[in-house]
């Protein structure tokens, strides 16, 4: 490698060009024939790949759109890869409810990241200096998933403990600023549901009013920032 030569890493989430045999993959049903339904892989800058009538359920199909349709969008596992001609088998069978939730998810958190260090490097380059997408990956998106698993986490983290997450992290004082504003700006707080049963009694005569007033005052109980407090009955009183 030439001397001085900046090596430039390429964000992790940014797929290569043609998808690996086992991959699960996202995509969106372009057309669907009687062998088969064609899928435009989203992450693969729309290459098309075949689910093939024998890999779309494991049940007998007797009307392939009973199963398919154009425009669903499909998680479907790598089958086979033939560069030279331009083929990806795919199949819906193979990839299970979990496995269809995980990779949705990762997806979807994915976009979010891009979108992100998209906007990071648009907020640095106002201060004066122009920066990329790869700028913002390679100067803090890469600490951002050594210390945090993945980028959109690493924001995600940001936001619920302000700058503090961002201590001893070797992050250029200069990409703080924009950091810290777009977790407190663009990062949803991800939603905590706790939930449990009460039970409570009184053997006075006035004793649902007393149990109702307590409830009453419990929900008056200041709470923490964006925290909702909701009680319901279970049966009658």
């Amino acid at each position: 490698m030439p001397k001085g030569k900046r090596v430039v890493k390429q964000p992790s989430f940014w797929k290569k060009e043609w998808p690996s045999v086992n991959d699960l993959v996202v995509g969106t049903v372009a057309r669907v024939e009687r062998h088969g339904a064609y899928v435009s892989l989203d992450e693969y800058s729309g290459k098309e790949g075949l689910i093939h009538i024998s890999e779309i359920s494991s049940s007998w199909i007797r009307n392939i759109r009973r199963f398919v349709r154009e425009k669903q969008k499909v998680v479907a596992r790598v089958l086979r890869v033939n560069i030279h001609k331009g083929h990806i088998d795919l199949s819906l069978r193979r990839v299970s409810q979990q496995d269809k939730k995980e990779k949705i998810q990762f997806w979807k958190r994915t976009q979010k990241a891009e979108i992100l260090l998209k906007m990071a490097a648009e907020e640095f380059s106002k201060l004066g200096e122009a920066k990329t997408i790869e700028d913002a990956y390679n100067e803090f998106g890469v600490i951002f998933e050594k210390k945090f698993k993945s980028v959109f986490s690493g924001f995600e983290e940001i936001k619920a403990k302000g700058e503090s997450a961002l201590k001893n992290l070797k992050i250029s004082e200069e990409w703080l600023p924009v950091i810290l504003k777009l977790a407190k700006t663009q990062v949803e707080s991800p939603l905590v549901k706790v939930a449990g049963m009460l039970e409570l009694r009184s053997y006075d005569s006035d004793g649902v009013e007393k149990i109702k007033d307590a409830l009453v005052k419990a929900l008056e109980i200041p709470t923490e920032p964006n925290t909702e407090i909701d009680i319901f009955l279970d049966g009658t009183p």
